[in-house]
């Protein structure tokens, strides 16, 4: 009879696996979002009606802002940082936030400071599995400000967004800067030398009186 040898295979499988507590699924679905290789965004710029068009980008990760690259702007939670880059752009990135489940993406809101007034400029959708973002292009001594707001899928609230200020030093100023240096180092050492050998002139050349 193939009943004892159908038992006998029951006992050997064992129970069910148990599931797995809730802190080990957010940690298996973090896992997930960050072994993603693209990050999905919209741009909409200000004044339009319509969202931009989906886009990919590859995520920066392992990115280090060094002292003579760029200039780190931290959010003051530390949670969004800007890295400004001497080319100009400004690479934001930020941790990710608590509670991970329900996560639907991100709202990065973008003004900056005119001679009266706050202008708005463009506006970037971000899916979940995203934790940095480049600005390509930022405009020199303008003051910027950058809000990151998680998104949540209902009921659940939007945390408060993270904000952070920076201004980018003009690209030209850097040049101006660089130059005078390098000038002044030149003339630094010129009259240095200029100076030994007048030293040397009088000490050997010339007679006491």
């Amino acid at each position: 009879s193939p009943l004892p040898a159908l038992l006998a295979l029951l006992c050997l499988c064992g129970p069910p696996p148990a599931a797995a507590p809730p802190d080990e699924q957010q940690q298996h679905q973090e896992q997930q979002q960050q072994q993603q290789p693209w990050c999905p965004y919209k741009v909409r710029a200000e004044g339009a009606a319509a969202a931009g068009r989906l886009c990919f980008r590859p995520p920066a990760r392992g990115f280090q802002c060094s002292a003579r690259a760029c200039l780190a702007h931290r959010s003051p939670s530390g949670a969004l940082v800007a890295n400004a880059l001497r080319n100009g752009s400004v690479l934001l990135q930020w941790a990710p936030p608590r509670p991970a489940a329900g996560l639907r993406g991100f709202a990065l809101n973008c003004s900056w400071d005119g001679t009266y007034t706050r202008f708005p400029c463009d506006s970037v959708e971000l899916g979940a599995s995203c934790r940095d973002y480049l600005l390509p292009e930022a405009h020199g001594g303008v003051r910027y400000r950058l809000c990151l707001q998680p998104r949540y899928a209902p009921p659940r609230p939007a945390p408060p967004a993270q904000c952070v200020e920076f201004r980018v030093e003009p690209a030209a100023m850097r040049d101006i800067v660089v130059a005078m240096t390098a000038v002044g180092g030149s003339i630094c050492v010129m009259l240095v030398f200029i100076c030994l050998l007048v030293a040397y002139i009088t000490e050997n050349l010339m007679s006491p009186a």
